[in-house]
């Protein structure tokens, strides 16, 4: 499944940045930066005779605080609505799911290398962090307990990290991000651990030359994510329809002023090479906007 948290920080200033991680451009100190993103996202490829359809959909807000011009806190709530549909082995079609706030993150970001040029800037900023178990993880409904993977939250204290690289020029941006979340244990169930790998490219479209006056940019945005999910465990035991790697393709667009930007992204999967039975993606659509104060 697509990983629903995704966190921006943005310099005094709001610049393009990427749509599904976080970029290494600073927060000034004492500013605060706000992201909201509201998402829709479907897998229905189900090589199991259940015939799954899964659809989710959500917002991911996102806050950030520059403590020092290096240093960066962020906090994520994300409210999230599940829905699978699914045929049972006698032949009913039958429908779960939940809504609530999911698994808030939280996470300080630490710009540890800077050199700013003429017309361009070049950053690296490793983060560290925490998801912690906020959402409801023993909903019920009229057959009993959803399954672990349909509920809100996790109920385990999840630590995560990574390094991102940002390369900011006039006309064009690149970002790319290394992260790992470590999934604990929590009502017997275990998600395996997360591995990504990120890339953006933002690109100046519109306008193509600069000069005084100008209200706002347009740019094109292509994206690359590679998620690596290790088995989940129940009960101790790998669950072989579960685990894999997936890579997604993601072009979109943004529309980027002096204080805010609105933006939209679509994650289409082009490979997908899970463990047994696993629900294979269909797309992920995120739209939202950004600003800072």
């Amino acid at each position: 499944m697509v990983a629903l948290a995704a966190a921006a920080g943005v310099a005094t200033d709001a610049r393009a940045a990427p749509q599904t991680f976080n970029t290494a451009l600073p927060v000034g100190k004492g500013n605060f930066v706000f992201r909201e993103q509201f998402f829709a996202f479907e897998a229905s490829d189900d090589p199991s005779p259940a015939d799954r359809d899964l659809n989710v959909r959500g917002s991911i807000p996102v806050r950030g605080y520059g403590v020092t011009s290096d240093l960066a806190l962020f906090g994520i709530l994300p409210w999230l609505g599940k829905e699978l549909d699914l045929t049972t082995p006698g032949g009913q079609r039958i429908s779960r799911g939940t809504n609530g706030f999911g698994d808030a993150q939280i996470f300080a970001r630490y710009t540890v290398f800077q050199k700013d040029m003429r017309g361009s800037n070049f950053r690296i900023a490793p983060f560290a962090g925490l998801e912690l178990p906020t959402g409801e993880d023993d909903d019920h409904d009229s057959l009993g307990r959803l399954p672990q993977p349909l509920q809100s939250g996790s109920g385990s204290w999840d630590p995560l990290g990574g390094v991102i690289v940002t390369w900011q020029t006039l006309d064009y941006q690149i970002d790319a991000q290394l992260a790992y979340k470590a999934n604990t244990q929590a009502n017997g169930f275990e998600f395996g651990d997360e591995f990504r790998f990120d890339t953006s490219l933002q690109y100046r479209l519109l306008p193509r030359e600069l000069g005084p006056g100008v209200p706002g940019f347009l740019y094109g945005v292509i994206e690359a994510n590679l998620l690596h999910q290790a088995k989940d465990k129940i009960g101790g035991f790998n669950d072989p329809n579960s685990g894999g790697t997936r890579l997604y393709l993601s072009p979109g667009l943004q529309y980027v002023t002096r204080k805010w930007i609105v933006e939209a992204i679509v994650q289409i999967p082009v490979v997908q090479d899970l463990g047994g039975t696993a629900l294979e993606d269909d797309y992920a659509l995120r739209v939202g906007f950004r600003g800072n104060f």
